[in-house]
């Protein structure tokens, strides 16, 4: 089953990727990285597994084949893809790049345009990578 799992960079800089309602109750994982924080939630999916098992309860069907779509901040955006210049993406997407920088420190937050413009670029930027070949 397919749910989406947000990801957030806290002010000090710890990842958290969380399941805010999921069936009933919460799963999250926490980590200095963002693939630490989503192996910690993979953990945490694991470990509710083995105590309902273990105490007699149903596994619940959407946790058998659990598979997350993750949505990401700014900031934890680019702490995942460190690739991705910031300031060269500010420029691709048409933001300030100053500015860009700011969301990815968290010194400003993006308002819901702003996110969708990045949104946008970023969809934009992969469909023109899936084209390229080598």
């Amino acid at each position: 089953m397919k749910t989406t799992a947000i990801v957030e960079m806290w002010d000090d800089k710890t990842i958290s990727v969380y399941v805010p309602d999921f069936d009933g109750f919460s799963l999250n994982g926490q980590g200095n990285t963002v693939e630490e924080a989503k192996q910690a939630l993979y953990e945490a999916v694991n470990d509710y597994k083995t105590m309902l098992s273990e105490t007699g309860k149903e596994i619940p069907a959407s946790l058998s084949d659990i598979e997350f779509e993750y949505k990401y901040d700014i900031a934890s955006f680019f702490e995942c893809f460190k690739f991705i210049s910031v300031s060269t993406f500010a420029k691709y997407a048409g933001i300030n790049p100053s500015l860009m920088r700011q969301y990815k420190q968290r010194i400003a937050f993006a308002s819901e345009a702003q996110k969708m413009k990045i949104e946008e670029a970023i969809h934009r930027a992969g469909s023109e990578m899936l084209a390229v070949h080598l």
